[in-house]
């Protein structure tokens, strides 16, 4: 029995969706197939590569602040650590917000239109992967209907794992260190992660039964990982997937996460069908994003908000 399951989107069946639950239960993650996405995400990882690829003053035409926190950053903290990546953000390209913070590389050919093609596609796989999860769950029609994701809330992110530092030798006084991973233990923050990623490896994920197992790359897959508002809609049944991302040693790491949010303004607490006895208390899903953001740019000095900091 593989510890994270293939799943056909098209057909799961009562096996998979069986395979589904157990995964979710133990660490939070499954494999989709049958998304039909595989020419899109060619282009996706050849528009990535042309960004990374490109004159370091490129890049920095698009970096982050902290008035518009997207784009470019290539000094991200984990757990307080500095991540061994570059990163590249942007929200929805459809709605209000995208034309204050989305910036775009003019100087990278084709890159703002792959991007939106990517953005629109995962939004739709998002919904219908959630519907998935449901599945497994054995919601009923009306929670099913009152517990959705949003695709302006959401967000996109490229990242390139590099070997050694990513920062530039003479921009590094003053920064954190570098973690002894690149990427530190977490889990996301909102109800699910779509993630594609390239063939080198390098990503784990923390099982109950087994300790840190990989996932491995698998042609024609995306990989989903399960995040905190989830584990805390099914009370803790599900588990928000913590996860990692090891070194890399003789080649870089590509990755484009898709992360699915629940609306803004919802509350977040245990689905009542799910919770005779509810593991957490309500909050609202705008503090909760707020808060887990508040080091995107500093050091803050203390650890990451957690959903553990709901628990009842």
């Amino acid at each position: 029995m593989d510890l994270v399951p293939v799943v056909d989107i098209r057909d799961p069946g009562a096996t998979s969706l069986a395979e589904l639950d157990r995964a979710c239960r133990d660490h939070g993650f499954f494999l989709l197939s049958g998304h039909e996405l595989d020419s899109l995400i060619a282009e996706t990882f050849a528009a990535g590569q042309r960004f990374f690829d490109a004159p370091h003053g490129v890049k920095d035409s698009v970096r982050r602040s902290a008035e518009i926190p997207l784009g470019y950053n290539e000094r991200e903290l984990t757990k307080r650590s500095r991540d061994h990546k570059e990163v590249f953000d942007f929200v929805d390209p459809s709605q209000g917000r995208s034309g204050k913070y989305n910036r775009w590389p003019s100087e990278v050919g084709g890159f703002h239109e792959a991007m939106v093609a990517h953005y629109d596609a995962c939004s739709d796989l998002a919904v219908r992967t959630t519907e998935l999860v449901f599945a497994a769950l054995g919601l009923s029609k009306e929670a099913i209907s009152t517990h959705r994701g949003d695709r302006t809330t959401s967000s996109a992110r490229l990242n390139h794992y590099t070997l050694g530092d990513p920062v530039p030798e003479n921009e590094r006084d003053g920064l954190a260190e570098l973690a002894d991973v690149a990427l530190g233990h977490h889990t996301d923050l909102g109800l699910l992660t779509l993630l594609i990623q390239d063939d080198v490896g390098g990503l784990q994920a923390m099982s109950g039964d087994h300790g840190w197992i990989d996932v491995e790359p698998r042609p024609g897959t995306i990989v989903v990982n399960l995040a905190d508002c989830m584990q805390v809609w099914t009370n803790n049944r599900y588990r928000a997937a913590v996860h990692r991302v090891l070194p890399m040693t003789t080649s870089t790491r590509m990755s484009v996460p898709y992360f699915f949010n629940p609306p803004r303004d919802a509350t977040i607490e245990p689905i009542p069908e799910l919770a005779p006895t509810p593991s957490y208390r309500s909050f609202a899903f705008r503090d909760y994003i707020d808060a887990r953001s508040a080091d995107n740019f500093a050091d803050a000095g203390a650890e990451d908000a957690q959903i553990a900091d709901y628990a009842i």
